[in-house]
């Protein structure tokens, strides 16, 4: 298995050199995830316009997207994200509290009360969205959210939910690099998904 997944590097093209100069200008590498949908950079660009403007919409600070992605992606067993989004909310709330995050233990992560709010509903969306009921709403409606908000916040989730399913499905796994730079409590934290590249 390559760096494409189960897939073949992905034919040369300027789509794909933008993508992977994307990468090296932001990362310093190209990651093994764009190496897959460097397959359909069309498809690409229109999933990061979806993100971005949901998110937007949300009024998501980078804080909230980290707890957001790293309360869904260990719900939803993603550890290329859990590795990604883990190591950023670290960065600004701290390797315990990003670990914590990950592991659905906000007790432990000592969130604010609209982040434990988000990172409940987050979670319930990525493992059983059928399961919700109006009181959740209720929840989010009382951490401050409107309905526009409650709708691209979950515009959000699914979209990373999304994400997710074709990285892990046709075989990204999480980079050496990435699972380096990653705190140790937040390796330590991370059970689930694919083993990373190293």
């Amino acid at each position: 298995m390559g760096g494409a997944g189960f897939l073949e590097e992905p034919q040369r093209s300027d789509d794909v050199e933008r993508m992977y100069a994307g990468d090296r200008e932001s990362d310093g590498y190209v990651m093994n995830l764009t190496r897959v949908w460097a397959h359909a950079p069309a498809v690409h660009d229109a999933w990061t316009a979806f993100a971005m403007a949901s998110a937007e919409a949300a009024g998501l600070t980078f804080r909230m997207k980290g707890v957001i992605v790293s309360a869904l992606a260990g719900a939803f067993g993603d550890s290329y994200c859990s590795y990604a989004w883990g190591s950023r909310l670290a960065l600004v709330a701290g390797p315990a509290t990003a670990a914590a995050v990950l592991l659905g233990d906000d007790a432990e992560a000592q969130l604010e009360p609209a982040e434990r709010v988000v990172a409940a509903w987050a979670r319930r969306v990525a493992r059983d969205p059928g399961s919700t009921t109006p009181a959740d709403v209720a929840a989010l409606r009382g951490a401050g959210l409107d309905d526009t908000e409650i709708v691209s916040l979950t515009a959000y989730i699914a979209s990373r939910i999304a994400f997710s399913t074709v990285n892990a499905a046709l075989g990204a796994t999480p980079d050496a690099e990435l699972h380096a730079s990653a705190p140790e409590a937040v390796r330590e934290a991370i059970t689930w998904g694919r083993l990373p590249a190293v």
